[in-house]
């Protein structure tokens, strides 16, 4: 298991490397610049050139590029061009409300999903089952920022009992928590579902059955537990996707997190700022995915005895 943990950790490095140069390279390529955005309206070419210098913005692409890469393999993910603080610095102050939310955000994905799923399982091609699988397709085609507004104007402006953005307690995250976990709620209903049809008839859980076992242990039990794959992989990517910041959401409800940080950094043409952002998406979405893998030794002993290898 060890070795393999390895393994994966030393993959991540080339993936971020090459996430690196595709951000910084198109970040280039965009139309703007953030010295002409920091420099006063009368400034002279010559100290246009000269904060140019100052920012390290001088020289050929592939010159500022290496020299990123080489203050990147030291940890060191720069200071934003616009902000004049730096990258990680930033990252942190923002990534709390990030996780914050998407870990709320996949409790209620959790919550909706798995009873769902397994309800249109167990009573396939029902009426409880098309209409489980009509809610999916509703809350997976639903835009989440019309549903934020939908919200928003229900529990904000007319019932006055929630607010209607920021961060500021517990009762700020429940309505951009229910938007983005409906929406993750309706991939997750559909997973749940096909993973325990094709488990729910296997001779095991007739065995199970025969032997006296309630029908609510043998799907708890033993039906769950072996359409758990499938389930964690949608569930591991979900989480790493919303902690690297759902901008959609974050926008509508203006929830200081990553996502917003981001798109900031990428208007204001701060190509340090929102290369080191992007690139900490991709290592927490990889850690993710990583321990995915590992949790799913604890599933099935098959896949802990390959890792043992």
């Amino acid at each position: 298991m060890l070795r393999y943990v390895l393994k994966r950790i030393l993959m991540m490095i080339p993936v971020l490397l090459a996430v690196s140069f595709v951000v910084y390279f198109l970040m280039d390529l965009a139309p703007g610049d953030v010295v002409m955005q920091l420099a006063p309206t009368d400034a002279t070419a010559e100290q246009i050139e000269q904060l140019r210098k100052d920012l390290g913005l001088d020289g050929p692409l592939l010159v500022r590029y290496f020299r990123y890469v080489g203050n990147l393999l030291k940890g060191d993910l720069g200071t934003s061009l616009s902000q004049k603080r730096p990258v990680m610095e930033l990252f942190m102050d923002r990534f709390p409300a990030t996780a914050k939310l998407a870990v709320a955000s996949l409790v209620v994905a959790i919550g909706i999903s798995f009873p769902l799923g397994i309800a249109a399982a167990t009573h396939h091609n029902s009426w409880l089952d098309g209409s489980s699988m009509v809610a999916a397709m509703f809350s997976v085609s639903m835009p989440s920022f019309w549903l934020g507004l939908l919200l928003i104007m229900l529990f904000s402006s007319r019932l006055g009992i929630l607010p209607s953005g920021g961060d500021s307690g517990f009762l700020s995250l429940i309505l951009p928590a229910i938007t983005l976990g409906s929406h993750q709620a309706g991939s997750l209903t559909r997973t749940v579902r096909s993973s325990m049809l094709d488990v729910i008839r296997q001779d095991y859980l007739r065995t199970a059955r025969a032997k006296g076992v309630s029908e609510k242990d043998v799907i708890r039990k033993h039906a769950l537990k072996n359409a758990l794959i499938p389930i964690l992989t949608v569930l591991g990517s979900t989480l790493g996707n919303a902690l690297g910041g759902s901008v959609t959401v974050e926008a509508v409800f203006a929830w200081p997190g990553v996502g917003r940080l981001t798109v900031s950094a990428i208007n204001s043409r701060d190509m340090t700022l929102a290369t080191g952002c992007i690139i900490m998406f991709t290592l927490l979405l990889n850690l993710t995915l990583l321990a995915v893998d590992i949790a799913y030794a604890f599933v099935d002993p098959r896949i802990k005895a390959r890792y043992s290898k």
